[in-house]
């Protein structure tokens, strides 16, 4: 019989993120072969995948690739930061993107569909590693306009972008540091539906109370457009140069839609 070494039950914890325990037990019954040992983690785990869906997950990646006109963006979430380091862990997640970059042609949001899809690779996957994990948003977009993306802390942060018009790689990286950094709520103004607008006047006309009457409108449009420069991305002050904005150093372009995701955010 193998002598299971301190080493070879390291190895396979980092490869599976599976206990120390359980991991010497199966090296012990595959005799010291790693390979077989992940497949009794595999095997073991997936009748205890269903006790740990109920448990909190907050960590995780968020991985964006683009090639030409395609462009997925994935969220994946597990319990703990050890285990989003593991090589398990991404190896699905890239495993992942690249299913999800390769077997479908939708453009948009497809994170039910691919949440479905991948329920039971994803629960194999629990069981070995032993922590909830949760394939949680899953974007995929296609088209003619210019794609853009930007990774930040090793997947904690994701944007990806869509731009129609005049650009170039350095102000399209611009402005995915600038989504990151800056986390706007909306491209426009115009974006903006009724109903949060009203709600924003009457904050603004609370907040203007006690004023005289004939100023109390210009005060809320005042208040309004200092709202606007601080949610909408067109309007923002720019990363580069907080006295100007994306709308006055790129007239020529238009960016059509952006997504930027945080590990673990409240949705």
């Amino acid at each position: 019989m193998v002598t299971i070494s301190a080493k070879m039950v390291k190895e396979l914890r980092d490869k599976t993120g599976a206990g120390m325990m359980e991991c010497k037990k199966a090296l012990v019954k595959v005799d010291g072969d790693v390979e077989e040992a992940i497949g009794e983690l595999r095997k073991a785990g997936a009748a205890k995948a269903a006790n740990k869906v109920g448990r909190s997950a907050k960590e995780g990646r968020v991985l964006v690739k683009i090639d030409g006109n395609v462009g997925v963006a994935v969220e994946v979430l597990c319990e703990t930061d050890f285990v989003a380091k593991t090589e398990a862990f991404k190896a699905f997640c890239d495993g992942l993107l690249g299913r999800v970059f390769a077997d479908y042609d939708d453009d948009g949001i497809i994170s039910e569909k691919v949440t479905e899809a991948e329920q039971t690779t994803l629960t194999g996957l629990i069981g070995t590693i032993g922590e909830n994990m949760q394939v949680r948003r899953t974007a995929r977009w296609t088209g003619d306009n210019t794609l853009a993306s930007y990774i930040h802390m090793n997947g904690n942060i994701g944007v990806m972008i869509e731009v129609e018009g005049e650009s170039d790689d350095e102000l399209l990286h611009n402005i995915c540091l600038h989504i990151a950094a800056f986390n706007p709520r909306y491209i426009t103004p115009e974006e903006v539906s009724e109903s949060v607008l009203e709600k924003e006047r009457e904050i603004a006309a609370a907040q203007a109370e006690g004023k005289p009457e004939n100023i109390i409108d210009k005060i809320v449009m005042g208040k309004i457009n200092k709202w606007y420069s601080e949610v909408c991305l067109a309007r923002q002050p720019w990363i580069r140069d907080d006295k100007t904005s994306l709308a006055k150093i790129a007239p020529k372009m238009t960016v059509k839609r952006f997504i930027r995701w945080q590990v673990g955010e409240e949705l």
